[in-house]
């Protein structure tokens, strides 16, 4: 018979053990190896059945074993010394409260999923997975974040194998209960909720779920309460689940209900209200239009409150495609704004401006999440140096006039939560060489630029290191490669040949992410017969494990992956190669370090950053790479090995497969196996030993989530806190009407004479030209623009690279008819073609740089030509 009803029955704790509950509802335990040590020994066999979940474990454990565990002095000192650690470390000083600079008091972190644990499974990729490693990050540095995403119902989904190797998606019910959870709740014990109004009256609810990442509170919102009808309660189902409306309204749920989330959780915990708002991708920027309608509350006209939103909200895309980016029907969004619906304050008119793609190329009726990112975010960044290039060529139609290389789009790069994915092996031999707690730091912290410790690690710990890591991931290879094809339908009897899959002693290759068609899963099979040579080499043979999940609605994607356990299947080879379905955080914890390759083929430049390849490295894996992502940035040839593309636009998609695939190949046969295999003097190979200790030694450090964190603290989140501060409501209002001032009056702002000091075409290195310009303004005063030379090298089409800007000065009031004339030096610093412009831009105290308002005036064709603007 089947349960009218669920309950969650917990034990109850002997006094003596309480510390345990507050151990297990901090996921400090995720990446802090001695809580987890801790709670293995309660009941060793249960912690490996629970899946390494505390939650799970106090659930189960028999009342019998907790009275033991109050007899044992030996582990009540363990539990006090866990728990005085954790207490240190959520209210001691760390490296932000260490900083004299005036950093943010708070800052609210939204993202539509987050990878913190395998026990708490809201995440489907790289993006909750890096939302997960900045949290941890904060914490570790003491930033005080506020997490803010949704709490699924069924999370993303878990993978299978049919018998014919086609994906299989299942979604277990998750039952908050029995996850690392509690509910917020309101004084008289009441849940906590927050509400949001839709059309027709209706009305979508949502409880508030807060999961403590260590010093950092993660707000997660679920709308399946009792007081919605059937559709709302659905809405927080699934991650990326059903239709267009239904991502409209989780993302309204992330973005309006997060912010009214943070509202209350600061409210009920005293916690200081957030300075910063960091909105990852575009999921979550409709808190911008929450913020607006709080300020409107308090008296603030629309331009005001978007001004002020605008300078405490951070932007990051990790979309380096349009199809990438979220964007909805026009009608679909106005329908769930205004009068009868969210946010009446607000005219629905003003809401589709914001995201509308009004540029050339965009589509008229669509509503894109980016661009609202965008333009309610006054500071933005891509994930990559190569990324925030894309972007800004990618996003330029915003900023018309302006060359991509100043859309004002920088770049953080991304960065790894080393204490999550370092194996407990690197991190000991670490400690064995300069102690445990500096270990700690370095990997958490950062700071430095090298890790020179690695170099005093002798060669052979280092290859027993990875043998043994390789060794580990063979066995577990074995357990999950047997489980599937149980999955599969096969008989015990069918499964002897899986205790011979794989060898500890070969060359390890892995490659583990999502599978749309960009990232090229089945690359590695454009030629089946030279890859068959390559697994099954007499004397250098190479072993690949694949593990990855295709979007449910992705047909293509999985037809990729069929084809790939199709060949994995073949009883030749598959020995050598295996694809592990169901790929998640606890098998990535086993892959990274025991790879002693992580291949990355992306069709550049596709992959916005791809943090995979970083978690390996820090593990002493090299990567073998197309250089897109951070790999573009930070790639040496002591590191790994770059994958030549073949990206030039006269090659079709299919050529391209082709030749980088037999570049791929080669590196394999002639470079990469060769080195490992290749043995010097003390029977150790000393090249591949080389380059794991230069990986671990200057790659090591950078690709930190602290120095991440770190980066946005000192680059993003402390101008962005002091835009906010400066930005009062006054200060607001004079913006805004400035702004208004400005753009009224741009239409007749012109550049009507340049005259240069040299009227020849030749110029000496070191020469000063002296510039005069002559300008109209219109209503405007000089107070309102900067006049500047524009100089640099010229192309053969006298496009300006590397352009140095340099304003000019007012040299008199405005002439009979109105005109100003503006001077300044411009220094000829370099040699061969060299060119300038003049143009006028916007300014003003509070704006975060002169491409903010996408305006721009330069000379008339006519008037460069006859101003000589060239020098050749």
């Amino acid at each position: 018979m089947k349960a009218i009803r669920r309950f969650t029955v917990r034990p109850v704790l002997p006094e003596a053990l309480h510390p345990l509950s507050d151990l297990a509802r901090n996921l400090r335990w995720s990446w802090h190896a001695e809580t987890r040590d801790l709670f293995r020994s309660v009941d060793p066999e249960r912690w490996a059945a629970c899946g390494g979940d505390p939650v799970r474990l106090l659930g189960s454990v028999p009342a019998g074993r907790l009275v033991e565990l109050t007899q044992d002095s030996g582990f009540l000192s363990r539990l006090a010394v866990v728990r005085d650690d954790l207490r240190e470390y959520v209210s001691g000083d760390r490296w932000y409260q260490e900083q004299t600079s005036d950093l943010p008091t708070a800052i609210a972190y939204f993202s539509p999923e987050f990878g913190i644990t395998a026990a708490l499974p809201q995440y489907s990729g790289g993006l909750g997975i890096l939302a997960g490693d900045h949290l941890k990050a904060a914490s570790d540095l003491g930033a005080p974040l506020i997490g803010v995403g949704l709490l699924y119902r069924h999370g993303y989904f878990r993978q299978s194998l049919s018998r014919e190797g086609w994906q299989q998606e299942h979604y277990p019910v998750l039952d908050p209960n029995e996850l690392p959870v509690v509910p917020l709740s309101e004084g008289d014990g009441t849940p906590a909720q927050v509400s949001l109004a839709l059309p027709g009256g209706r009305a979508l609810r949502a409880r508030i779920w807060l999961a403590q990442v260590g010093r950092v509170p993660l707000l997660m919102l679920d709308s399946d309460v009792e007081e919605n009808g059937a559709g709302e309660r659905g809405v927080t189902d699934r991650l990326y689940g059903g239709g267009s409306e239904h991502r409209l309204l989780q993302e309204m749920l992330l973005g309006i209900g997060g912010v009214r989330a943070v509202r209350t959780y600061c409210r009920l915990t005293g916690h200081p209200e957030p300075e910063v708002f960091h909105t990852n991708e575009g999921h979550a920027g409709f808190l911008g239009l929450e913020r607006i309608a709080e300020l409107i509350d308090e008296g603030l006209d629309f331009e005001a409150a978007l001004e002020a939103v605008r300078a405490g909200t951070v932007f990051t895309t990790h979309t380096p495609v349009p199809a990438g980016i979220d964007r909805f029907d026009r009608e679909v969004v106005a329908r769930h704004f205004g009068a009868d619906a969210e946010l009446p304050r607000i005219d629905v008119q003003r809401v589709l401006a914001l995201g509308m793609e009004t540029y050339p190329g965009g589509e008229p009726n669509l509503f894109n999440m980016a661009v609202m990112g965008l333009r309610l975010g006054q500071r933005a960044n891509g994930v990559s140096l190569l990324h925030g290039q894309v972007s800004r060529e990618m996003f330029s139609g915003l900023w018309p006039g302006f060359d991509p290389e100043e859309v004002p789009i920088t770049s953080v790069t991304n960065g790894v939560h080393a204490p999550t994915w370092v194996a407990p092996e690197v991190f000991r031999l670490g400690a064995r060489q300069v102690g445990e707690r500096r270990t700690e730091d370095a990997l958490t912290v950062g700071g430095s630029d090298r890790w020179d410790a690695v170099a005093e690690i002798a060669d052979q710990e280092i290859w027993d290191l990875r043998r043994v890591l390789r060794e580990q991931l063979v066995l577990e290879v074995r357990d999950r490669l047997r489980a599937s094809w149980r999955q599969r339908g096969a008989g015990t009897a069918e499964l002897g040949w899986i205790d011979g899959v794989l060898d500890p002693d070969v060359l390890t290759i892995g490659f583990a992410r999502r599978v749309p068609s960009y990232k090229r899963l089945t690359l590695m099979l454009r030629d089946r017969d030279r890859l068959m040579d390559l697994l099954l080499h007499p004397e250098r043979p190479v072993q690949i494990v694949v593990a990855g999940k295709a979007h449910p609605a992705d047909d293509g994607g999985k037809r990729l992956i069929q084809e790939l356990v199709r060949f994995a299947d073949d009883p030749r080879v598959r020995h050598r190669i295996v694809f592990l379905p169901d790929y998640g955080m606890g098998m990535a914890q086993k892959l990274y370090p025991g790879c002693d390759i992580w291949l990355n083929n992306p069709l550049r430049p596709l992959e916005a950053c791809g943090t995979s390849g970083m978690k390996a490295a820090l593990n002493g894996c090299l990567n073998l790479s197309v250089l897109d992502g951070w790999w573009d940035e930070w790639f040496q040839p002591d590191f790994g090995w770059a994958i030549p593309t073949a990206d030039g636009t006269a090659t079709d998609e299919d050529r391209r497969d082709e030749l980088e695939a037999g570049a791929l190949y080669d590196l394999l046969e002639q470079r990469v196996a060769p080195r490992f295999y290749e043995r010097g003097q003390e029977g150790l190979p000393d090249r591949w030993i080389e380059m794991v200790r230069r990986t671990l030694t200057h790659l090591g450090p950078k690709v930190l989530a602290g120095r991440m964190v770190r980066e946005y603290v000192e680059r993003l989140y402390a101008p962005a806190a002091q835009a906010h501060r400066a930005l009062t409501a006054r200060a607001a209002h004079e913006l805004a009407a400035w702004k208004s001032r400005v753009r009224a009056a741009w239409p007749r702002i012109t550049v009507d004479h340049v005259e240069a000091s040299s009227a020849t075409a030749t110029a000496e290195l070191g020469t000063t030209l002296s510039l005069r310009v002559r300008v109209g303004l219109g209503d405007l005063a000089p107070d309102d623009v900067e006049v500047q030379a524009v100089a640099g090298r010229v192309d053969g089409d006298d496009r300006i690279a590397d352009a140095v800007c340099v304003p000019l000065k007012p040299v008199n009031g405005p002439d009979l008819e109105g005109r100003w004339s503006y001077e300044g030096p411009l220094s000829l610093d370099r040699t061969g073609s060299f060119g300038y412009t003049v143009r006028i831009l916007p300014s003003h105290r509070l704006l975060a740089s002169g491409a903010e308002m996408g305006l721009v005036a330069v000379p008339l064709e006519e008037l460069a030509e006859a101003a000589g603007l060239l020098m050749r």
